[in-house]
């Protein structure tokens, strides 16, 4: 299989309307589009697809993140967070046009994120993020794009992965899980494609 997108070529830099942040000083929110991806080359068999977006550079944990004066180290250990989960992806999909599944920041999240039809999308990571924030807080589904601390020392990756599956649909509900994703896809795969974006809010560390 084949993964592609007319905004960025792969281990390149994601620009910057399709994250959630920009940097400023330190940092401004951003457009938060979803970017264009087109997949192609999907074995025979194929049913339907998933689509999915993790950043593993994820500091594990928080006590330097975004504090004036200190700097997230790049031997911390790292964490997976999620950007993107989609499952039931039609056959007949084969691409996703910019901005087709998000073009701005909702706060406390999208609860009804666009997509195609009968697909269902989950939970990510933003959800548990934002937890204790009184403005942001909530449940977030869809595509929510990059925002790395602005004080990390690490390039961040965005791995963007479609799975062709030899099943039509999972049994999925709105707001699953990773794990639930990744529970619910054992033994369907039948192949994948991935496409990684870079990106940094770090003026120090160049994506």
């Amino acid at each position: 299989m084949q993964l592609r997108s007319d905004n960025f070529q792969h281990g390149k830099p994601v620009p910057p309307q399709f994250a959630f942040a920009r940097p400023a000083k330190p940092v401004a929110l951003s457009d938060n589009r979803s970017p264009h991806l087109a997949w192609k080359d999907a074995p025979a068999g194929t049913q339907s697809f998933v689509l999915t977006c993790i950043d593993n550079d994820v500091p594990s944990k928080p006590d330097d993140v975004n504090q004036e004066g200190r700097v997230v180290p790049p031997d911390l250990p790292r964490v997976e967070f999620v950007h993107w989960l989609m499952a039931n992806i039609p056959l007949e999909c084969g691409e996703l046009a910019e901005g087709a599944c998000s073009d701005e920041i909702t706060p406390r999240g999208k609860q009804q994120p666009y997509g195609p039809p009968d697909s269902v999308q989950g939970v990510n990571s933003y959800t548990d993020w934002f937890k204790g924030d009184v403005q942001m807080q909530g449940t977030y589904r869809g595509y929510d794009g990059p925002c790395p601390p602005w004080n990390d020392s690490l390039v961040h990756h965005y791995h963007f992965r479609i799975y062709a599956l030899d099943v039509p649909s999972l049994p999925l509900k709105p707001g699953f899980s990773l794990e639930e994703l990744r529970a619910a896809m054992s033994g369907h795969v039948l192949s994948e494609a991935v496409l990684t974006g870079t990106y940094s809010l770090n003026p120090n560390v160049p994506a």
